[in-house]
C-alpha cells in the first residue's frame, strides 16, 4: 500500500502510551523517533511501563526504579531533538504492598522528575485462550482494598494510576475509582473490549457490554480514558494477519465507534489518543495510526482537538519542557 499522506499535519500531539525496549526486538529512541519524526507533529510522548531495565538486583519491590531510571536518561537524550521523547514517565510498584508502596513511588520520584505515577496491569480473563498480562495477575485485583490502600498513596506525590484491564473487568475500575476519588485513574486501551477466544465473532455483543459498563464508569469523575490500543490481536480486527495492512480509513471505521462512544460519555476533557507504539505496530504503521485517529475526530471543534490530541494528556502528565 503507498504511504499516506499526512492529515492535519500541523495539529500538536502528546502521545499518551508508548513504550521502549530491547526485549522483543528492539524498540528504543531511533525507533521512535523516527515513527514520531513521520509526519504528524508528536511534540511529546508518555512512556508507560513495559518491564524495561528493570534493576537486576536489590530488593525485588524496588527493582522496577531502575526504569524510571533508564526513561530519564532517554529523556535527557531525546531533547534536543523535535518530539521531547519521555517527557512524562509511568512505571511500576506493586500494589499488592497496600499502604507499604509508599518508599518504592519516593524512589520513582528521586529517580526522574518526570515520573508521574504507576502501572500495575491487571488484565485477566477466565478464558485460557485470552492472553494475560505480564504482571499474572490475580481475577479482582483492581476492586481489592490492600490495592485501594496502595493507590490511595499516589495522592501524596500528585500521581496517577494506569488502569489496564479487559472490559469484563470493567466495574473492578469502578470500584478502584470509587475508593481513590482523590488520584486521576487513567483507563489504558478503552479498557480491552476482546474480540479473541470466547469473545471471537462476537463483536457486536462485546462493544454493547463495553458500552454498559464505560458508562458506569463514566460517572467517576477521576477517570479518564485513552483512545487507542485496540489495535492488538486480542483485540479481534485481524489486521497483524494481512499481508497488506489496512489504511486509516479502514481502521477508522471499523474502531470509530469506540472513541466516539467515550468521547460522547466522558467529553473530550477526560479523554485523549494514544499510539500503543510498538504493540499496534503489528496491524499498521505509526502514520496511518494517527490518521486513522483525525479521520475520527474529523467532526469535532478545533478546541477539541485540541483537547482529544494534545491537551488533556498535557493536562493528566505534565510533560516536562527539558
Amino acid at each position: 500500500m503507498p504511504e499516506e499522506a499526512i492529515l492535519e499535519p500541523d495539529l500538536p500531539i502528546c502521545d499518551a502510551h508508548h513504550h521502549l525496549w530491547h526485549h522483543t526486538g528492539t524498540y528504543w529512541l531511533d525507533e521512535l523517533l523516527a515513527d514520531t519524526g513521520s509526519g504528524h507533529r508528536v511534540v511529546s510522548t508518555v512512556f508507560v511501563d513495559c518491564v524495561s531495565h528493570y534493576r537486576k538486583d536489590g530488593p525485588k519491590e524496588f527493582r522496577p526504579v531502575g526504569e524510571t531510571e533508564t526513561m530519564e536518561a532517554v529523556a535527557h537524550e531525546s531533547f534536543s531533538r523535535e518530539t521531547r521523547a519521555c517527557a512524562a514517565i509511568v512505571s511500576h510498584a506493586d500494589v499488592k504492598l497496600g499502604a507499604g508502596i509508599r518508599p518504592i513511588l519516593e524512589a520513582h520520584c528521586e529517580a526522574s522528575p518526570r515520573f508521574r505515577g504507576i502501572r500495575h496491569a491487571a488484565a485477566w480473563d477466565a478464558d485460557e485462550d485470552v492472553p494475560g498480562s505480564h504482571t499474572l495477575p490475580p481475577p479482582g485485583l483492581l476492586a481489592d482494598p490492600t490495592v485501594h490502600e496502595a493507590v490511595r498513596e499516589l495522592a501524596a506525590i500528585e500521581g496517577v494510576f494506569e488502569a489496564w484491564c479487559y472490559h469484563p473487568q470493567i466495574p473492578d475500575v469502578v470500584a478502584l475509582a470509587r475508593a481513590c476519588p482523590e488520584v486521576p485513574i487513567v483507563l489504558n486501551h478503552y479498557g480491552g473490549p476482546l474480540g479473541v477466544g470466547c469473545y471471537a465473532g462476537r463483536a457486536d455483543e462485546v462493544f454493547a457490554d463495553w458500552r454498559r459498563e464505560i458508562e458506569a464508569l463514566a460517572a467517576c469523575e477521576n477517570v479518564v480514558v485513552k483512545l487507542g490500543g485496540i489495535h492488538m490481536p486480542r483485540n479481534g480486527f485481524g489486521w497483524h494477519r494481512q499481508e497488506v495492512k489496512p489504511g486509516s480509513d479502514e481502521i477508522a471505521e471499523a474502531t470509530r465507534r469506540y472513541p466516539l462512544t467515550a468521547i460522547d460519555l466522558f467529553g473530550p476533557e477526560r479523554c485523549f489518543f494514544e499510539s500503543n507504539f510498538p504493540v499496534d505496530a503489528v496491524s499498521c504503521s505509526y502514520r496511518v495510526l494517527w490518521n486513522a485517529f483525525k479521520r475520527i475526530a474529523t467532526g469535532f471543534s478545533d478546541h477539541e482537538k485540541g483537547l482529544l490530541f494534545h491537551d488533556s494528556a498535557a493536562r493528566i502528565y505534565r510533560p516536562m519542557e527539558a
